[in-house]
């Protein structure tokens, strides 16, 4: 990092955490940084998602999922750009506290010291005591009174933009010298560490839809030849718990490339097995009684998930299939069978033990072989519960997917 020099102006950031305390290993999972100069223009902005090696807290808050936190760095590697950010200029935030608290933590974790205090930067909370008298602290509150678009709230960059918003209304309001104009000066003895290279590059959200191809389009094209019987019984089984909850996260999508490749199933092997688990899936509901108009929405969905055409799940309905369904092992849960949850789902834990208790299964506070399913907020969940079911087998579906089973 440059030694002390110059102010260069403001760093407005905002971060999206797990949870509210660094020190019940609480982390950052994302960051927005807008830079403006002294006199209040936007110079520039960055942000990223962070990887923290855990579970991801409020998911319904944050709105940050799994599979895009896979693809962003850990904050070691992202610890060098945010540095560069910082260094030479006024940090704020709205609950400035709260933000540099937890940034500090980060960096601590990495041995590292920085300059960062709440008392050395602007909160533009604090200050809308005397720049907005008589409106609410919150930041969407204090944008609607001065006039700030707040666009995406709960996205670390759209909350860092509005906060910069805020800053530029106090700055106007201010005139030629702001109350915090000492602050200013004293950024040329702030020493920002090195903390590694300030060139990496930021991950956004929705990168997981970019970089995540279907499954199928993954799987090695190889020469045609039919898949062994026990092959082609492994890979179904394992696909049967993957579509338990009509979704296949990230992690089973992997699972599913990396069977094919072990059993030696290449592309087309795969499709025409997928052809035989619709198959299969619509000689059940021929075997239940009249075709309803769910029954295809969801043998449809199947087929989508599946990588097959629309037109597939109405020909296994007409019986084009050719020859007989597969045999394959379908996964049940039994009366006693034990159930693990994890994650912050829409309603408190005990109500989904409850009913859980209530359908003959038996909740269970962790993962051990004998656990049946995991219950997780998402899919594809960091946390330690949902690593070891992975490593045991053990299928993981959303608490929607749950309900339908209780149902």
């Amino acid at each position: 990092m440059p030694g002390p020099g110059r102010p260069r102006g403001y760093a407005v950031i905002d971060l999206e955490t797990t949870g509210l305390r660094p020190s019940w290993n609480d982390r950052v999972i994302e960051i927005g940084i807008v830079h403006l100069d002294l006199s209040g223009e936007v110079t520039g902005e960055w942000a990223t998602l962070i990887n923290p090696g855990r579970d991801l807290g409020p998911q319904h808050i944050h709105g940050i999922t799994a599979a895009d936190i896979r693809h962003a760095p850990a904050f070691g590697e992202i610890a060098g750009a945010v540095a560069e950010r910082l260094d030479g200029r006024v940090v704020a935030a709205h609950n400035l506290p709260f933000d540099a608290g937890f940034l500090s933590h980060e960096f601590g974790r990495l041995g590292l010291d920085t300059p960062l205090d709440h008392t050395a930067g602007v909160c533009t909370m604090a200050w809308s005591a005397q720049f907005l008298p008589g409106a609410p602290r919150s930041l969407a509150a204090c944008c609607a009174r001065a006039g700030v678009s707040l666009n995406g709230h709960h996205e670390a960059l759209a909350d860092a933009r509005a906060a910069a918003g805020l800053l530029r209304h106090y700055l106007a309001l201010a005139g030629p010298s702001a109350p915090w104009e000492p602050l200013i000066e004293a950024v040329r003895g702030a020493a920002w560490p090195a903390a590694g290279d300030p060139r990496t590059a930021g991950v956004r959200r929705g990168v997981a839809a970019e970089r995540d191809p279907h499954f199928l389009t993954r799987i090695a094209d190889r020469p045609a030849a039919p898949p062994r019987p026990e092959a082609a019984t492994s890979y179904l089984a394992l696909l049967d718990r993957a579509l338990l909850d009509h979704h296949v996260s990230v992690t089973e999508s992997d699972a599913l490339v990396r069977l094919a490749s072990a059993l030696g199933l290449g592309r087309g092997e795969a499709e025409r097995l997928h052809l035989g688990y619709l198959t299969a899936l619509a000689r059940t509901v021929l075997s239940e009684g009249p075709v309803t108009e769910d029954d295809r929405h969801e043998l449809a969905l199947v087929a989508a998930l599946l990588g097959l055409p629309a037109e597939a799940a109405d020909r296994a309905l007409a019986g084009d299939a050719a020859g007989p369904p597969p045999d394959f092992p379908r996964f049940r849960l039994s009366p006693g069978d034990l159930v693990v949850f994890t994650g912050e789902m829409d309603g408190p834990r005990d109500d989904w033990e409850w009913r859980a208790l209530q359908a003959g299964y038996v909740p269970h506070g962790y993962i051990t072989r004998k656990v049946r399913l995991l219950v997780a907020a998402d899919p594809d969940s960091l946390s330690a519960k949902a690593r070891k079911a992975r490593d045991y087998g053990i299928p993981i579906v959303t608490p929607d997917a749950f309900a339908r089973m209780l149902g």
